[in-house]
């Protein structure tokens, strides 16, 4: 299971000079910008919206490959990096989402939410789940780039 939902960007220009972000871990999906700051900007939605398919698939969260030179880190919107987390503890824990509520003594409806990207959940909620699935939650600020 990750532990950063934090993943590399590959940045190259297109024959018409826009620069065009792609994320390799997941091997699919590219949007662009026509500067690179715009582009990244973009890329963020990007990344929100892969993690979202994903989770929404079924499918396995792949493990963010290392950044680099050429190969900036693109950071999520914190619900949806929250969302992942929990979509993983979740699946690696084989719990039903019956079990997982009665586990935090929720309705099922409130753990289908909780999983479904797409929908808002609380952050103390979400935390709350997680540490029900034996993890914990940290934040770290750094500075903008």
């Amino acid at each position: 299971m990750p532990d950063t939902y934090n993943y590399p960007a590959e940045i190259v220009r297109d024959e018409d000079g826009r620069h065009v972000v792609a994320f390799p871990d997941f091997g699919w999906g590219a949007t662009d910008g026509e500067s690179r700051d715009e582009a990244l900007a973009e890329a963020r939605d990007l990344l929100r919206e892969l993690i979202a398919a994903t989770i929404r698939e079924g499918g396995d969260l792949p493990e963010p490959s290392r950044g680099g030179k050429g190969r900036p880190l693109v950071v999520p919107p914190v619900q949806i990096a929250l969302k992942a987390a929990l979509y993983e503890a979740w699946r690696r824990a084989g719990v039903s989402q019956r079990g997982l509520a009665r586990d935090l003594d929720v309705a099922e409806s409130e753990v289908r939410r909780m999983l479904n990207p797409e929908h808002s959940t609380k952050t103390a909620t979400l935390d709350r789940a997680l540490r029900q699935l034996g993890k914990r939650v940290t934040v770290t600020v750094g500075e903008a780039a």
